[in-house]
């Protein structure tokens, strides 16, 4: 969940854990206006290398491919 603090180092490490764990999270971006909060979660999405497959109000979802066996296959 990104908050007032918005995007913070502890946030990217804690959804690249998940990303591991899950290859698909849903982030919830309470930072204010619909532009800082697409731009948070556009910056999360590129340091994370993962894709934003869908956003729906607050909350953002993110897709990224496990190395190793992928668990969830998205067509292009």
């Amino acid at each position: 969940m990104l908050g007032n603090a918005g995007l913070t180092p502890g946030v990217v490490q804690e959804l690249e854990r998940a990303l591991g764990d899950h290859e698909l999270v849903k982030v919830s971006a309470r930072v204010g206006e619909r532009s800082v909060r697409d731009a948070a979660l556009d910056d999360l999405a590129k340091q994370t290398s993962s894709e934003i497959v869908q956003r729906i109000g607050n909350v953002g979802v993110f897709y990224r491919r496990s190395k190793e066996l992928p668990k969830i296959l998205i067509p292009d």
